[in-house]
């Protein structure tokens, strides 16, 4: 009787040493997705330049106009300028490699958290009478997660991580906090709210539970976080691919 329990722990470990990661999670693909982010900001931008940024005036935030609420999905891929493009390009890329190495998943959920959070934000506290338009509300959402992932995962690399973020980017984000105009600094501040949500959210995503003999440190039956469920359906569905 006793016999049978440590053949069944064997079994598990052994499925468990055999798995592999899932396609979702590859870093392949979350630079994927990062650089099909870019290229669409830049494609939006030459159209919008052809037009004298008509775009603009179409997709942007507009606060508290409930008729243009989705704006907030739209703001963030179009731009005043190609100069104000390439601002906001040079530390998304940089902040969103590091993002999109733990995969395309992760990558499109911490995005998604940031422009809802960062946009429903700046279209609630933004002056009346304003246009907001612009990816630096995801770049300020981007470094705050890199910050605050490794408090809320309790790992030291991911600290070290952010620390590094801060040490490149810390003087230039802090500064763009200040408003200056022309610049919303709105946007920046709900931008970094939706990076710090983002992180709280998928804390301890990684983390599976630990087994042992009686399955868990307490004896007790161990609770996925609550946001797996998403997470991996959206890994699923990313991976999938024609004729596999």
């Amino acid at each position: 009787m006793d016999q049978s329990r440590p053949a069944t722990d064997l079994g598990r470990r052994l499925r468990s040493a055999r798995r592999l990661p899932e396609p979702g999670r590859r870093p392949a693909g979350g630079l994927a997705l990062l650089a099909a982010i870019v290229v669409l900001m830049w494609l939006v931008e030459a159209i919008n330049s052809l037009d004298h940024q008509a775009l603009d005036a179409g997709g942007a935030i507009y606060p508290r106009d409930l008729a243009r609420l989705w704006a907030i999905f739209t703001s963030p891929f179009l731009h005043a300028s190609f100069q104000h493009l390439i601002d906001n390009t040079v530390p998304l890329v940089f902040m969103g490699v590091i993002v999109a190495v733990r995969g395309a998943a992760r990558l499109a959920l911490v995005t998604a958290i940031v422009i809802v959070v960062g946009g429903v934000g700046t279209w609630l506290i933004a002056p009346a009478h304003t246009e907001t338009v612009g990816a630096s509300g995801v770049v300020f959402g981007y470094a705050t997660y890199l910050f605050a992932r490794g408090l809320f995962d309790r790992s030291v690399l991911e600290g070290l991580t952010g620390l590094v973020v801060g040490l490149v980017w810390g003087g230039a984000l802090v500064s763009s906090v200040v408003p200056h105009p022309g610049i919303s600094w709105q946007a920046h501040v709900c931008g970094a709210v939706g990076g710090v949500v983002a992180a709280w959210v998928l804390a301890g995503h990684r983390r599976g539970p630990r087994s042992g003999a009686g399955g868990s440190p307490g004896g007790g039956v161990p609770h996925p976080p609550a946001h797996r469920p998403l997470h991996d359906a959206l890994d699923r569905a990313l991976s999938q691919q024609p004729g596999r």
